[in-house]
């Protein structure tokens, strides 16, 4: 009778906790259980530990009675179909683990989230319970001793006064041979054939009734198969629900099933209920490999600060070391990896140093690409530039000349950060905004950088294809600042084209039109612009007559390029920076004294007015280039004057060596007057204009001289110029119109160019 009144309250106590234990707040509440801080809050995960000794039996070992089982049925192999025993744990076809507590069974082991039950549980003066023993000794018969020490750990959880028997294999066969045929279908998880003979033996013999155990381990294995299906079909709510419905699922005998859990409790926004699944496994679970592979499939989901207290958890290792070490080498990656991805992350230095050592020892590309963007992150461009010029000298990559191309930038070397990206600008979105980000501060180097024409045209290529307007409008500046009002005014109409509310644009063209006295389009913009921008409206009072003078421009954000407007018709604009053949300029200039100058002197020991005269001296007898440093010394002077002449014999000397991009580079030194702007202006065209015709760029050449003719009217030679660039591009209406207006004048270039012209149009004549 006592002993009834023991099972009766012990089951009443288990109801409640199962019911309750949704409610760990109620569950505390009713029983006067004291909130456990450390232990996670994962349902009912933990209430069984199969690793815990049997209390029953303090001698009884499995693991002999194990080895005992498969000397006896060595003899006897398997049945093909038995899944094997490290299978077992992760198949659902294979449960080993405890069965659903359920309200009439006795209390379980306590879990790591509920303390001891009542005192009334702990009675072990309590007869032998009655215990269905079939499948254990169904497991012993086939050897299987996993799933045999787990169903000794089972039964002794749910029974605690329960004794295992010393050889399973001598418990007493009741002969059910049908039943023995249902275990054999669970053990071998066709568990839908196993529904069909439960129901056709109960068909059969209504009085039949299948063992509880059975059917309880048959739910729980049905469970553990929707579970996992759900799982891999991503339906991370199903697999909680499956979870919470059944907690003997959720032990560490079934490692796999706790991480299917743990990942869907992270996809479902519960990070904080995910870690407490991880720390349950590294609290509870022994088996050092699932122990490791549960920290590498919590730093795949979990973020740094969870990941360290999972971390805390590590034990030592055997090797004096600590059981994680194998693994630290691909955390620290993953922690640098996530640290890039949020700035303002501070990780652990000997994250960092660790990555560093195995950038250095292995040499890979990725671990050098992960340093260069974490020091780019934080604003340590040359300590990202090493990395990032380690990483593409392994591998050059895309992604890689992207950082070294942002590193580049930052640290303001950008025409180096331009040749990087140039190969690699229509990889992706980003590799185009680094590329017309490195395009738009190249453009923007004061002083202006010294670009080949080559750079130059393929960067108007691209920022044209692309309509990008920071880089336009720095063309538009790169051009007043060599004296090519008429192409800075083109490439600033590009810009507002493109981008119509653009100001710095319009204030660039602005003053680029009030450099070219075009006081109409001056007012123009001003009406435009009234209300604002208030250095348009007052442009009258800025000194924009200065022709070396460059208005303030705004500061450039490279990292977050302006998105171009809606698309404009694109315009013909061209760039005209070349290093041309050698053709002299024939300039008008005041008598100079000769000094002397066929003798060597080096220039930097004379004074500016001396260096002045003997600059002029040298261009005198053909010598430019020795001229070049002499005008240098010269532009040192503190005198004005002197700085202006310098600057303008400068360009002379660098246009007689055929150095146009010199000359135009050497003329921004000093202001210049209008009158000398434009002759250099002219004469540069002039030479780009020779130049682009030698190379066979026929399109260009006409820009070049429609330019030049905006200036001054076409000298004889050039219209022949013209003329042949038409006949090249079979423009030959064009080509005749020009020659015959040239050979009006009696040049024999012209006429030669109309026999020319016949020659190619009406080949059958005879002239």
């Amino acid at each position: 009778m006592k002993s009834s009144l023991v099972a009766i309250s012990a089951a009443a106590v288990v109801a409640t906790l199962v019911t309750g234990l949704k409610d760990r707040a109620a569950l505390q509440e009713r029983f006067g259980i004291p909130a456990v801080k450390p232990a996670p809050e994962l349902m009912m995960m933990g209430r069984i530990k199969p690793s815990d000794a049997p209390a029953g039996n303090p001698d009884f070992n499995a693991e002999a009675v194990a080895d005992k089982i498969e000397a006896i049925t060595s003899p006897q192999p398997p049945a093909p179909d038995t899944p094997e025993p490290n299978a077992a744990k992760e198949s659902p076809a294979a449960p080993q683990t405890e069965a659903p507590q359920t309200a009439g069974e006795p209390a379980p082991v306590p879990p790591a989230i509920v303390t001891q039950p009542p005192a009334p549980q702990q009675a072990a003066a309590s007869p032998q319970p009655d215990v269905d023993e079939s499948a254990l000794r169904y497991f012993a018969s086939r050897g299987d001793k996993v799933r045999l020490q787990a169903e000794i750990s089972r039964l002794q959880a749910l029974y605690p006064n329960w004794v295992p028997p010393a050889d399973p294999l001598a418990v007493p066969q009741n002969g059910d041979k049908q039943l023995e045929a249902m275990w054999k279908l669970y053990s071998d998880g066709r568990y839908a054939e196993l529904r069909k003979a439960i129901a056709d033996r109960q068909a059969a013999d209504a009085g039949w009734q299948p063992p509880t155990d059975l059917l309880d381990r048959l739910d729980v294995a049905e469970a553990r198969a929707r579970l996992i299906n759900a799982s891999d079909l991503k339906q991370y709510a199903t697999v909680v629900d499956i979870g919470a419905a059944t907690p003997s699922l959720l032990t560490c005998s079934e490692v796999d099933v706790l991480w299917r859990v743990a990942e869907a409790f992270v996809r479902t926004e519960r990070s904080q209920r995910g870690q407490d699944a991880y720390a349950y496994i590294l609290k509870n679970c022994g088996d050092p490999a699932e122990r490791r592979a549960t920290v590498e499939k919590a730093s795949t989901l979990l973020d740094y600060q969870p990941m360290q207290a999972l971390l805390a958890l590590e034990k030592p290792a055997a090797d004096g070391g600590k059981e994680f070490d194998g693994i630290r080498d691909n955390l620290a990656r993953r922690f640098v990896a996530e640290s890039n991805e949020d700035p303002k992350l501070s990780i652990a230095p000997n994250y960092l140093a660790r990555l560093e050592r195995l950038a250095e020892s292995e040499g890979l590309a990725s671990d050098a690409l992960l340093l260069g963007w974490y020091q780019l992150r934080r604003n340590n461009p040359a300590d990202a530039e090493k990395w990032f010029r380690a990483a593409r000298a392994k591998e050059e990559t895309a992604v890689a000349s992207q950082g070294l191309a942002l590193a580049l930038i930052a640290r303001r070397a950008p025409q180096e950060a331009e040749d990087v990206m140039f190969r690699w600008r229509a990889d992706s979105d980003d590799a185009t905004s680094t590329y017309l980000a490195a395009t738009a501060n190249l453009m923007a180097l004061q002083p202006p950088a010294d670009l080949t024409e080559e750079v130059l045209h393929r960067v108007a290529a691209e920022v044209i294809a692309r309509k990008y307007v920071p880089t336009a409008q720095q063309f538009g500046w790169y051009a007043r600042s060599l004296n090519q009002f008429q192409t800075a005014a083109r490439w600033f109409e590009t810009a507002l084209a493109w981008k119509p509310d653009d100001e710095p644009s319009a204030y660039g063209l602005a003053v680029t039109r009030d450099q070219l006295n075009d006081r109409k389009g001056v007012l123009d913009l001003q009406r435009a612009w009234a209300g604002r921008s208030a250095r348009i409206a007052n442009l009258e009072g800025t000194p924009v007559s200065n022709a070396g003078a460059q208005p303030a421009k705004p500061p450039l954000a490279p990292q977050q390029p302006v998105q171009p407007a809606a698309a404009q018709p694109e315009p013909e604009v061209s760039v005209r920076v070349a290093k041309p053949a050698m053709h002299t300029l024939a300039v008008e200039r005041g008598p100079r004294r000769a000094l002397g100058c066929s003798t060597t002197i080096d220039a930097e020991q004379l004074g500016p007015s001396e260096a002045l005269s003997r600059g002029w001296c040298l261009m005198e007898i053909n010598r430019p280039m020795e001229a070049v440093p002499a005008f240098e010394t010269a532009l040192q002077s503190p005198v004005r004057k002197i700085r202006e002449d310098a600057a303008y014999g400068q360009s002379l000397a660098y246009l007689r060596a055929g150095l146009s991009s010199n000359a135009a580079v050497a003329a921004t030194k000093a202001p210049q007057s209008r009158q000398r702007a434009a002759e250099l202006q002219v004469a540069i065209l002039a030479d780009r204009a020779l130049q682009a015709f030698d190379a066979g760029r026929y399109r260009e050449t006409l820009i070049y001289l429609d330019q030049r003719a905006q200036l001054q009217q076409e000298r004889i030679d050039l219209m022949v110029l013209r003329g042949y660039s038409y006949l090249n591009l079979k423009m030959y209406d064009d080509a005749g119109r020009i020659f015959e207006a040239a050979a009006a004048t009696g040049n024999r270039d012209a006429t030669r160019g109309l026999a020319d012209l016949r020659r190619i149009t009406h080949p059958d004549v005879n002239d």
